[in-house]
Order: C-alpha cells, then sequence, then structure tokens
C-alpha cells in the first residue's frame, strides 16, 4: 500500500487551524510591528544614529525572510506542527537573552537573528499551514488568520508602552518572550493532514514516477527555476520593493509622532489604530478577493499604488488628528495589500510548488527588508527629517505596483493560451469515451 495527501477539506479542523494561524500571526508579525516603541529608548541607552539602531530591526526583518527556505524544507522532513513549535523557543530564547543588554551588537543577534529566525519558523508553517487546508475559502482564511497581527497590536501597542516605562526596555523584552513561549501551543493545534492508502501500483514506471514524486517533494526548496518564469520573477522583484516600503512606517511613526511633541502615550495610541484599520483591510480585501469580482493581481495592483500614494502624502500631518488620519488610511491599505499578496503566489506558481514559491519568494523579499530600515535612517541622520523616511517609503510601494502590472498581463495571457488546449484535450476525451461506447456496442 502506499500513502498519499487528501484533498483540502475547505472547513472541518481546518478552522481550528486558522484560528491557531491567527495567534500565531498575533505573537509574530504584531511584535515586529510593535518594535517601534524601542526604537527611541535603545538608542537612547546607546547613544547612536538612528541609521545604526534600525539595524536591529531590519536584521529581524531579513531573518524573517532568510530563514523562509529553511522553514519550508523542516516542514517536508517534519512537519508545520514541529517547525512553529521550534519557531516558538526560538524566538522566546531570542528575546530572553537580548533582555541581558549585553552591547548593541548583542542584539542584532539576539533580537535580530534568533528573534527573526524564530519568526519566521512559525511565521511561514503557519501560513503553509492554511494554504493545504483550504481550496475555496483560501482568500477568507488567509484574511481570518493575518487579521490576527492587527488584533493583537491594537492590544500591543500601548501594553508594550507600558510595559517599558513600568519595568524598562530589558524588562519588556523579557516578559514578551514569555508571551511568545505561547507560539508551542499554536503549534501543537497544528494537525496535520491525515493520509490515505491506495493500492501500489504494478508498474514500474508507476513506481519510478511515484519515487520522482517524492524526491521533487523533498527538494521542493532547492526550485529556483521558478526564477525562469518571468512572471514569478517579476513578482519577486515586487516583493523586494514593496518590502523596503513596509516596514519603514510602523518604525518610525513613533519617533516621527514625537518629533512633533506628543505626550509619550499618544503615538502609541496613533499605532493601535494604525492596526484597527489594517484588520479592515484584511478582512475587507479577503471577502473582496473570494467574490472574485477581480482578479487577484489586479486589486493588489490598485490598493499598493494608493498605500504609496498615502505614505507619499502623511509627512504633510502636523498634529494628531492629521496623522491619525492618514495612519488609518495607511492601516486599511497595508491590510488589503497583506491580505492577497501571499494567496497570489498561487496564482502565478500553482499550488504544488506554493511551498517553494513562498519559500523563494520570502528569501528574496529579505533584501528589500533588510536595506530599507537602514536606507531611511540614513536619510532621517543625513537631513535631520522624519519626512524622508515616508517618501522613500512611498516611492518603493508605488514601483513594486508597476511590476504587479506586468505579472498580471503575463499571468492572464499564460491562462488565455492555456484554455484553447483545455478544451482540445475535453474534446479529445469525449470522442474516445464514445466510439469506446460505439465499440462496446457493436461487441
Amino acid at each position: 500500500m502506499k500513502s498519499r495527501k487528501v484533498e483540502p477539506p475547505d472547513g472541518g479542523y481546518g478552522w481550528v487551524v486558522v484560528m491557531s494561524a491567527f495567534f500565531t500571526m498575533g505573537l509574530t508579525a504584531a511584535v515586529l510591528k510593535n518594535f517601534g516603541h524601542f526604537f527611541i529608548e535603545i538608542q537612547n541607552h546607546f547613544g547612536v544614529q538612528a541609521s545604526t539602531t534600525s539595524w536591529v530591526t531590519s536584521t529581524t526583518i531579513a531573518m524573517l525572510h532568510l530563514g523562509a527556505p529553511a522553514a519550508s524544507a523542516m516542514t517536508l522532513q517534519f512537519s508545520q506542527r514541529v517547525v512553529i513549535m521550534l519557531g516558538g523557543l526560538l524566538a522566546t530564547l531570542g528575546m530572553v537573552l537580548a533582555s541581558l543588554d549585553l552591547s548593541l551588537p548583542w542584539l542584532y543577534l539576539t533580537m535580530g537573528i534568533l528573534q527573526g529566525t524564530g519568526l519566521s519558523f512559525s511565521w511561514i508553517s503557519a501560513n503553509s499551514m492554511v494554504s493545504h487546508y483550504f481550496v475555496r475559502w483560501r482568500p477568507i482564511a488567509f484574511a481570518i488568520a493575518s487579521s490576527g497581527e492587527c488584533v493583537f497590536a491594537v492590544m500591543f501597542s500601548p501594553f508594550f508602552k507600558w510595559l517599558i516605562d513600568t519595568y524598562s526596555w530589558r524588562g519588556a523584552l523579557l516578559i514578551i518572550g514569555g508571551l511568545q513561549l505561547n507560539l508551542c501551543v499554536c503549534g501543537a493545534l497544528m494537525r496535520p493532514l491525515k493520509k490515505t492508502t491506495r493500492p501500489a501500483q504494478d508498474t514500474k514506471d508507476s513506481l519510478e514516477g511515484d519515487a520522482t514524486t517524492l524526491l521533487a517533494k523533498r527538494r521542493t526548496f532547492f526550485q529556483c527555476f521558478l526564477m525562469r518564469k518571468p512572471e514569478f520573477f517579476l513578482y519577486i522583484l515586487f516583493a523586494i520593493f514593496s518590502a523596503a516600503g513596509f516596514f519603514i512606517p510602523p518604525l518610525f511613526l513613533v519617533p516621527f509622532a514625537s518629533s512633533l511633541g506628543m505626550d509619550k502615550y499618544w503615538p502609541a495610541m496613533i499605532l493601535s489604530v494604525l492596526a484597527s484599520a489594517d484588520l479592515a483591510g484584511r478582512l475587507i480585501c479577503g471577502w473582496i478577493a473570494n467574490m472574485r469580482l477581480v482578479r487577484n493581481l489586479q486589486l493588489l495592483t490598485m490598493v499598493a499604488t494608493l498605500l504609496g500614494v498615502v505614505l507619499l502624502l502623511l509627512p504633510i500631518s502636523q498634529n494628531y488628528w492629521a496623522i491619525l488620519v492618514f495612519a488609518s488610511l495607511y492601516g486599511f491599505l497595508f491590510g488589503c495589500v497583506v491580505a492577497i499578496h501571499v494567496t497570489a503566489i498561487v496564482d502565478i506558481v500553482t499550488l504544488e510548488c506554493f511551498d517553494s514559491g513562498l519559500g523563494l519568494f520570502m528569501l528574496l523579499r529579505s533584501i528589500g527588508g533588510f536595506t530599507g530600515p537602514p536606507a531611511a535612517g540614513w536619510l532621517v541622520d543625513y537631513t535631520n527629517n522624519y519626512n524622508v523616511a515616508f517618501y522613500l517609503s512611498g516611492v518603493c510601494l508605488i514601483v513594486s505596483a508597476a511590476f504587479v502590472v506586468l505579472v498580471d498581463r503575463l499571468v492572464h495571457k499564460r491562462r488565455e493560451a492555456a484554455e484553447p488546449q483545455v478544451y482540445c484535450a475535453i474534446d479529445q476525451q469525449e470522442d474516445w469515451e464514445t466510439a469506446k461506447a460505439e465499440s462496446d456496442t457493436v461487441t
């Protein structure tokens, strides 16, 4: 007998997986999104420039993406459950060691490399699990799971600020590390899909084909042949530029608001409102994507372009309420992008190559995540003005949207070219069945 995976159940225990992924997103991405609260504290503690401090966050972001291929490979060797639990242990270890406050390079190692690797293992595996449990409801399932980042970010923003004021930034890191240990519980709930059995094939060719398939699956994270697909290569360019723009605003929004003379808890409230708008964007855009009113890539182009425009306009705000309006628009559009930019990979490389495509997507996306915040920090140091950070972010996102336009055209042309072949194959199958029926009747 030979085992094979069942088809995605599109429900049932899959909703438990979605809720587990919901908490996983909260304990990974929401923590990273609130790193801005530690920016000024670390900068003042070590007496360094903004560009030097931003390397802590950029290292975390880089490891979040660089760990993706390893996470994809480990899910094939073990399971998503094991990888998520391992990620929780690494994330906790990173925060606990960072609280020792040995030096700034020590933070690069612990808060950056260890924490980022742990976040990557948990985040990638949770997304992979959701994609394997759903087909029809995949967009809305992803939207619900990713909304955990927003819900937790709303709570974490004032909570982290309170922790810093009460226990110092070092004590806050220690407590946050303890919270991230709950990722092990989330991983335990990620039940792998059961396998069914089928009779072993009698022919040697079939056995060799099964062996080849198994070998290809175990080496899927090395499938760099995907880069030969022009649409996937362009989507990688979108990933690089969008990542460069994504992680700049959450890092510099708190320092920007503080530079305008706002009280210490007002910037925290801005991040909470931003996260609430982010949640609305994810759910609404996930619902729209599930209705198939427009193609996912078309929708992604529109929201990414609008997001870039909002970030270019954000620096004109010079008071709390103006910043709040632009931060809300940014959060809503950011949520729209996040809700569909991962599921769009399936449209480009198909579900069979999704794990490999996601791993490669995250790996190369690290280029933007690693260079974006330090580049913005260098511009802030050079101009002594936080506005330039948002200008850089907006330009990167608008450029990324241009690449999505090209991807959509290529994917659409490929599908149009494939349709006649599909209809021809169906006609041939029908003719063969008709001829066989007539032959059986004559016999």
